[in-house]
């Protein structure tokens, strides 16, 4: 492998893989917001037996 084919290599790479880690985070906190909606249904439930 060429100096230059390992470097359009590896910008390739990198050009995947910082897309994919943001789509972590979105996954994430999204999460973390459905999370918040079941939590506050839950709540609601709660008050509505009372």
């Amino acid at each position: 492998m060429t100096k230059k084919s390992a470097k359009l290599l590896f910008i390739a790479g990198l050009a995947l893989a910082i897309p994919a880690l943001n789509a972590c985070n979105t996954i994430e906190g999204a999460g973390k917001d459905v999370s918040a909606g079941g939590d506050a249904v839950s709540e609601a439930a709660k008050e509505a037996k009372k």
